[in-house]
């Protein structure tokens, strides 16, 4: 089995954070993939390099020396990166729309690293609905989007998913669900639901809950993410959303916990649109092969 870059990005963010699940969230992939990817460089290398500890893990001996090569390799990567090529001649620029939750909880981040990728490459953000980043992709007024793509359904655009970012139950510190073994959306119902709506959230939830025969008990409907883990954190209510969006505080500075239902929830799925048939420009290449190398399965470096 080879070393990958997925690998050593999945273990710097567990060894700094101490938790699988915030590295998760940070990296805002599901906590099985991080599990998976750590177990596999594990498998590797022939050695532990974590050891679990009440608060989440901690470095094995050899894990701490470990770290230390996995940074020179990443930093070796992000430097080769920065070699004068396309990234650094690069001159164009890309009209972007994206969505309110993207822009807000996972663009601006990649939005730096391409500006430090292609110095030269312009980008003009501009933050929709889908039906208006549709129109505008179709139209030619944007030349890419960034949006959740569950809703999409036009023959008209390319798709090419991201990231999908698993929705688990949001709970108050010492909620009595806490303590069960398993948690059903029949227990949920019994709850009084927080109800998220901006970017058609209320629209995909109700699609799911209407598979099974029962429904939310709806307190608060609110376009405001910080509402809802204001609402949650509280113990006004409970809350079905996306590791995305998740922060483990309130503004209060009152916890909020998850819990993984037994019952199926699709995940948020982040992706990139275009217009079909549209010619690729170097600035659209550019901008989907980053997307590409982040988040999709990478070569090997060994092997």
């Amino acid at each position: 089995m080879a070393l990958t870059l997925r690998q050593l990005k999945y273990f710097v963010a567990t060894a700094e954070l101490g938790q699988i699940s915030q590295a998760a969230i940070q990296l805002t992939i599901s906590q099985s993939a991080v599990t998976t990817a750590i177990k596999e460089l594990e498998d590797t290398l022939g050695t532990q390099l974590f050891s679990r500890a009440a608060s989440g893990v901690v470095l094995t001996h050899t894990g701490r020396r470990f770290l230390n090569h996995a940074y020179t390799i990443l930093s070796s990567v992000d430097e080769a990166m920065r070699i004068p090529n396309l990234e650094s001649t690069l001159t164009a620029t890309l009209t972007l729309a994206a969505s309110y939750t993207v822009l807000g909880y996972f663009l601006p981040n990649h939005i730096q690293r391409l500006n430090t990728l292609y110095p030269h490459l312009t980008i003009r953000l501009h933050e929709l609905n889908r039906e208006s980043i549709e129109e505008g992709l179709i139209s030619g007024r944007y030349d890419m989007a960034v949006l959740l793509t569950s809703n999409v359904d036009n023959p008209e655009l390319v798709l090419e998913p991201v990231i999908h970012s698993a929705r688990r139950l949001w709970l108050c510190a010492q909620h009595p669900l806490l303590k069960q073994e398993s948690v059903t959306l029949a227990d949920v119902a019994a709850e009084p639901f927080v109800m998220l709506t901006v970017d058609e959230a209320a629209v995909t939830a109700l699609r799911y809950w209407s598979q099974t025969p029962y429904k939310p008990k709806t307190l608060l409907r609110t376009s405001s993410v910080e509402a809802v883990r204001s609402m949650v954190a509280n113990g006004s209510g409970v809350a079905i959303l996306s590791d995305m969006v998740y922060r483990p505080w309130s503004l209060e500075g009152r916890r909020i916990e998850t819990v993984q239902l037994r019952d199926p929830v699709p995940p948020m799925s982040v992706g990139l649109a275009w217009r079909r048939h549209q010619e690729m420009s170097p600035a659209m290449y550019a901008f989907r092969e980053y997307f590409r190398h982040m988040f999709m399965e990478p070569r090997s470096l060994v092997g």
